[in-house]
């Protein structure tokens, strides 16, 4: 079936066609590694991690790219208070970032450039950008020149006037015009910098994702992703640079952009002290519970944060689970797990994750009723394409909660439990039920057997 996606650029929803039918590009701007990322910065790869599951279904090969930048006045702050070389702090968030990706359960990405290692060729952008009269050099900084790009705004849909007024422009007396941005700048000695022809100095931001871009996916890409706070200026200097440093060349065919979490109705903010770590919340929570949360609004649409929903998400796993854990006999039918059309129409339809949740709980419901192979395959084909179900049923009920679990004593008091119902001692099975619930472990007794599963506490 065909894949629809909205395009931030067009402002509509359009049939999906990349320039190459056989090798699919999507870029994804990554962190800024300084620090832990919060809930927040995981919305997009989770997303744009089923949108990459979805198009390898239907091209023969896809090619992702998410980046690092590892160059950064909060990496060289950060550095500095340490005492100690950026790549300390940049090597060490960049793992914990990658770590806390696969948590959620998201897929390495095909491409994952560094900045640093694309010096070269964000200089060899800059000089072209000069050649071609939209770039200037003023003190030791080379900057854009905004009015060299007449189409500066169209992402944006507002004109260069306003965006400037409603944003943060750094104001410099070397500027031509106050929404020129920086393409590289001076380094003092006690900070990281690489020789250039016009001295010792670092790229700017916006720079970096275009020169990596270009290196790996080629001046014109299919998909540009990120989170709507990038898309001015970030973005928005991107296209400028990128077209003009090319000739004119469309620089990215679809741009999709994901909204923003907020947490009990209100924004994250470090001075609202509401900012939440992906790295402390893995500790708290489910990992699957986090990412189905996070899939659970439509991905451009704002989503809020609250305990009750990470509650909830866990809750709706545990319905899943236990249709799963009901058919752990039953094997599967040989092959690859199948697809539902439900889910896969739902995703194909602008990514629209609820409802394509809504069609696994419909799954869920199909096979608890029915007790089939085939249905146990459906709900768990319907599960992989979006990162969900991917544990062992029983693994999931007795999962981690942060105390220490001892199975051979539990299934031991289970034991004792059953021969003291079968001597009709129920006063001593009670007990042990008792002692049980005292562990946070809930037992459930069934024509299967008596089941235990941890219970948060």
């Amino acid at each position: 079936m065909p894949i629809s996606l909205y395009n931030s650029l067009t402002r509509r929803t359009e049939p999906f066609a990349p320039l190459d039918p056989e090798r699919v590009t999507m870029y994804l701007c990554g962190p800024t590694v300084y620090n832990y990322v919060h809930i927040g910065n995981a919305r997009g790869p989770v997303v744009f991690d089923v949108l990459a599951r979805l198009l390898r279904r239907h091209y023969p090969q896809v090619v992702y790219a998410r980046n690092i930048t590892d160059v950064d006045d909060k990496i060289n702050a950060a550095a500095q208070e340490q005492g100690v070389p950026i790549g300390t702090i940049t090597e060490r968030f960049a793992q914990a970032y990658r770590d806390d990706m696969a948590g959620l359960g998201v897929a390495p990405p095909d491409i994952e450039p560094h900045a640093t290692a694309h010096i070269g060729p964000i200089i060899k952008m800059i000089e072209d950008l000069l050649a071609g009269g939209h770039a200037y050099a003023a003190e030791g900084h080379v900057l854009f020149d905004v009015s060299s790009f007449p189409a500066y705004g169209e992402l944006s849909g507002r004109d260069t006037d306003e965006l400037i007024a409603g944003s943060r422009v750094e104001v410099a007396p070397y500027k031509r015009s106050p929404g020129d941005f920086v393409l590289w700048k001076p380094s003092t000695p006690d900070l990281p910098g690489w020789d250039s022809p016009w001295g010792i100095g670092r790229p700017g931001w916006h720079i970096e994702c275009s020169a990596m871009s270009a290196a790996h996916l080629g001046d014109t890409i299919d998909i540009h992703a990120g989170g709507i706070d990038l898309l001015f200026p970030h973005h928005e200097n991107e296209i400028a640079q990128s077209t003009c440093a090319h000739g004119g060349k469309v620089f990215a065919r679809w741009w999709m952009h994901n909204g923003m979490l907020t947490f009990d109705g209100r924004k994250m903010s470090k001075s609202l002290g509401n900012v939440l770590l992906l790295h402390e919340l893995l500790k708290l929570h489910p990992a699957e519970a986090l990412r189905l949360r996070l899939l659970s609004g439509h991905y451009r649409q704002p989503l809020d944060w609250s305990e009750g929903a990470i509650a909830q998400a866990v809750s709706t796993l545990d319905g899943w689970y236990r249709v799963l854990r009901d058919l752990a006999d039953i094997e599967l039918p040989a092959g690859d797990l199948p697809v539902p059309a439900g889910v896969e129409a739902a995703l194909c339809d602008d990514l629209n994750t609820p409802q394509a949740l809504a069609e696994l709980s419909v799954l869920a419901d199909a096979a608890r009723q029915s007790g089939t192979a085939a249905a146990k395959a459906a709900l768990l084909g319907g599960g992989a394409l979006l990162g969900l179900l991917q544990q062992d049923a029983e693994a999931w009920f007795k999962r981690d909660s942060g105390q220490a679990i001892d199975a051979a004593h539990i299934d031991a008091l289970l034991e004792e439990r059953r021969a003291a119902r079968a001597a009709r001692d129920f006063r001593r099975a009670d007990a042990i039920r008792d002692e049980l619930a005292a562990m946070n472990i809930a037992i459930e007794d069934g024509a299967q057997g008596t089941r235990w599963s941890v219970q948060k506490s």
